[in-house]
């Protein structure tokens, strides 16, 4: 079986926060990141994006390898109370391609900066694409099981990690 071809993306911008930890696994809630896009785009590449209350953010997790086997089936964050799942029935960073999204807060829109709240990306993380939430991408429903409710229960908690600066 021969690999398919390899794609190629170039970064949009960079995420700015205080998180620098790429092992931290919890309490992303407060945290507000600021994300510069890229000059190329100019100072107007965000109008439009005020008017939204979220945004998902398309990132790239850069600091943590893939992992070298994916067939066998682990527990997330290997927490001996959640079961063994495949790796599309997971969100961890050490993932295929090493792909995050994010549905993030807009805070505010100013030039080519984005202050978003709740991005669980760490400082230096290249951002490959930003698009606005609309309702009519969303589901009206989403079920999952409850080992999930268990492994996010703090995820998205505060925990006055809060702003870009170490301010809340």
């Amino acid at each position: 079986m021969t690999q398919p071809d390899a794609i190629s993306v170039t970064p949009i911008g960079t995420a700015h926060n205080r998180r620098t930890n790429p092992q931290d696994s919890d309490h992303w809630g407060d945290v507000e990141s600021i994300i510069l896009v890229e000059p190329r785009f100019g100072d107007r590449c965000l109008t439009g994006l005020a008017g939204f209350t979220h945004v998902e953010v398309v990132y790239f997790f850069n600091r943590l390898p893939e992992r070298a086997d994916y067939r066998q089936p682990l527990r997330p964050r290997g927490r001996a109370d959640l079961p063994e799942v495949g790796v599309f029935a997971d969100r961890g960073p050490r993932r295929p391609n090493r792909i995050g999204c994010t549905i993030c807060e807009v805070i505010t829109v100013r030039g080519r900066e984005l202050r978003v709240r709740g991005l669980d990306a760490v400082a230096g993380t290249p951002v490959l694409d930003i698009k606005p939430v609309m309702r009519q991408f969303l589901p009206d429903r989403v079920q999952q099981p409850e080992w999930a409710d268990r492994l996010m229960a703090e995820y998205f908690s505060s925990q006055g990690l809060g702003g870009v600066d170490g301010r809340a």
